[in-house]
């Protein structure tokens, strides 16, 4: 598949599966906002499920594009900024942040029963757990961290952070992104493993 016609289907897709979810999200829906045919779709992906799977890993390959070409930082700065991605998003509005994480919500909820779905988010989680535990890593090794297990530290960040999302996208609880964030800076990141 062309990159052009693929970046056309990746977007066409994530903005689809945000404002219509998972449920009732049709591959006709797909193709007329992609503003291709659906036989175009089906040319590439078999069902729908497997252009979702795609789509997360796509939307992978993005997250380790951008973290890759953010350039040399701080461990701890780095650590703030992939906290604050991660709650907050990136260029996206809040809102579409959101649907964003709604969605992905749906499709975590697939898992348990689409081993497709549970092979690649089960990819997703332990490649941005990697990043994570090899930006703290990293500050162990340059000592502005102390020596703790970074593998057990990034899974400690991330189960906080996948916590808020989770209130906030089920319960509305809106302050649950800047709690936990403020959490994991002032007492995690800078009280706790950043050397003083």
């Amino acid at each position: 598949m062309a990159a052009e016609t693929r970046e056309r289907i990746m977007d066409g897709t994530h903005r689809t599966l945000c404002d219509r979810g998972y449920a009732s999200l049709t591959m006709q829906d797909i193709a007329d906002e992609c503003d291709c045919s659906t036989s175009l779709l089906h040319y590439h992906f078999d069902t729908k499920e497997d252009l979702l799977v795609e789509l997360l890993a796509h939307l992978l390959d993005r997250f380790e594009e951008r973290v890759s070409s953010a350039g040399p930082e701080a461990p701890r700065d780095q650590l703030v900024d992939l906290v604050d991605l991660f709650l907050f998003g990136d260029e996206r509005s809040l809102e579409e942040h959101r649907a964003f994480h709604t969605a992905l919500l749906e499709l975590r909820a697939q898992a348990p029963h689409n081993e497709a779905f549970r092979d690649q988010l089960a990819e997703n989680d332990a490649r941005v757990h990697a990043t994570v535990a090899a930006v703290i890593e990293r500050g162990i090794d340059d000592g502005s961290f102390r020596n703790v297990d970074a593998a057990r530290t990034a899974a400690h960040l991330l189960a906080a952070i996948q916590g808020a999302r989770i209130r906030w996208v089920t319960l509305g609880d809106d302050a649950a992104p800047r709690t936990v964030r403020e959490a994991l800076v002032e007492d995690v990141i800078d009280g706790w493993l950043t050397v003083r």
